[in-house]
């Protein structure tokens, strides 16, 4: 079996497909042991838990996961690296692999108690699509318990921001009625092949409970929110 943290079977691997990682849908893979060792801590699943991972790509986080006992559902938009985590996970009953756009995931199924009941979203998430993936989760009437994402640096740092500061925003404001936020760590460049222009962060959101909505109310919230952001320097 492949390294997945190994810059040269990794590089292998792709050449053997003839992938040519793709820019447009983020495609940097992961190849940091140390970063793949504190995006699984801090995710802190269960074993048996199910555990939804967008974007899989190679497989790194996927094999990390499965080997900490999680039934994992990944999801992963582009065919030639689908077909590379089917040959390699073949037969695996813990893995439901599904070829997709994430962006068009039933969401509210996915987390329902009485649909898949997943509780935890983890992902190293491209990075044209990290912000949206994260909002639609987190606004589902039964959002996971906990979303651990490696994301560009400035979008973890909307994510975390305080209010007053300049990177709060309406993604910080829905997330954290929620959450507890806080950033685990950066990741450079270098430990992603290809290296990315931006340095990366590994971002953990734990549920709170402690400023309760009902679901019509948190609508409200998120609308007033939208409108009052687009006009920074007004008084309300």
């Amino acid at each position: 079996m492949p390294n997945l943290t190994s810059p040269r079977d990794v590089r292998a691997l792709l050449d053997a497909a003839g992938i040519r990682p793709s820019r447009r849908l983020g495609q940097n893979f992961l190849i940091d042991r140390n970063a793949l060792d504190a995006i699984v801590e801090a995710a802190d699943p269960a074993p048996g838990e199910r555990v939804l991972e967008v974007g899989p790509g190679l497989g790194v986080l996927t094999e990390a996961l499965l080997a900490r006992g999680c039934r994992v559902l990944a999801v992963e938009k582009d065919p030639a690296l689908h077909a590379i985590l089917a040959g390699r996970w073949r037969g695996e009953p813990r893995l439901d692999l599904r070829l997709g756009d994430a962006l068009e995931l039933d969401y509210a199924s996915l987390f329902a108690p009485d649909g898949d009941g997943i509780r935890r979203l983890v992902s190293n998430l491209p990075y044209s699509v990290g912000t949206r993936i994260v909002v639609e989760a987190a606004i589902q009437a039964t959002p996971p318990e906990r979303i651990v994402v490696l994301v560009q640096k400035e979008v973890a740092d909307r994510f975390a921001a305080r209010p007053g500061t300049p990177d709060m925003g309406t993604a910080g404001l829905w997330i954290q009625q929620l959450y507890d936020v806080d950033i685990v760590r950066s990741v450079k460049p270098t430990c992603f092949l290809p290296a990315p222009d931006v340095t990366s962060a590994i971002v953990r959101m734990v549920r709170h409970g402690r400023h309760p909505l009902a679901e019509p109310d948190r609508a409200r919230l998120r609308a007033l929110s939208r409108i009052a952001f687009q006009h920074r320097r007004k008084q309300m």
